[in-house]
């Protein structure tokens, strides 16, 4: 998030970890923008961008002029990450707009003048999560039609992506027990894990995700447990750049 209050920390730290591979999370909804308000006004309420996601999408669709703003608004963080110095590894957006068709025609046509070459797919199979985790009820999404249009637009636009992602059902419980047994469920292809790992809490991050077992998620993602269980399955972790340099394997996770 380049508008994110921490995000100057954020890039220290990823230029001092040169293997960590740092994505563009695009914010378009609950944040605040890169340009100033007076650019962007039909985006904002206050300081911030409109929370409400569905008035939001209405709004990109159907005013020109919201339109107009959303294009410069997107263009400018991109422009922010690019003067990061970081490479840009992949592309993904706050609550996933970039499902919208509008966000997504934005982001393909800007993202190439950045050196856009990966995107985020935000598909999460249910009947994984069923088989890995029977006791609990998992409603399918209502999207799936603008999951499939953003797939088909990446394919045309030769932009590569992940085929599943792992991390919506589950949001902030991300944590060892899970993820054990998700594993050896995993299907073929490529699929992505997302977590909201932090060292602490703070009454901001309450706030902003209520209930979120943050230290949890950090705990699974350097447990040595989950790393024995993702070799025993001859899963071999990669990164959204490792697949635009090469087809990917059968079975992969980033």
């Amino acid at each position: 998030m380049v508008s994110g209050q921490a995000a100057a920390d954020a890039v220290a730290r990823a230029r001092r970890l040169p293997r960590l591979r740092v994505g563009l999370h695009l914010v378009l909804v609950d944040g605040r923008p890169v340009l100033p308000q007076s650019e962007v006004p039909d985006l904002v309420r206050g300081t911030s961008f409109d929370p409400d996601m569905a008035r939001a999408g209405v709004r990109f669709f159907f005013i020109p002029r919201v339109r107009r703003q959303l294009e410069a608004e997107i263009r400018a963080q991109f422009a922010a990450f690019r003067a990061t110095d970081l490479p840009l590894d992949h592309v993904n957006a706050h609550k996933h707009m970039h499902l919208h068709p509008s966000v997504t025609r934005l982001v393909i046509e800007i993202g190439r003048d950045f050196g856009l070459e990966a995107v985020r797919i935000p598909y999460e199979p249910v009947p994984v999560l069923r088989r890995a985790y029977p006791a609990e009820r998992y409603p399918t999404p209502p999207y799936q039609f603008w999951i499939k249009a953003l797939r088909r637009r990446l394919r045309r636009a030769d932009l590569r992506a992940n085929d599943h992602v792992f991390g919506l059902a589950w949001s902030g419980g991300m944590v060892e027990e899970r993820i054990l047994r998700l594993i050896p469920y995993l299907p073929e292809g490529i699929s992505e894990m997302y977590f909201h790992p932090a060292t602490g809490s703070s009454p901001a991050l309450v706030a902003a995700m209520p209930g979120y077992r943050h230290a949890e998620e950090l705990a699974t993602l350097i447990s040595p447990a989950v790393r024995h269980r993702i070799a025993e399955h001859g899963i071999r972790l990669v990164s959204y750049g490792d697949l635009t340099a090469s087809p990917p394997p059968n079975r992969t996770l980033r």
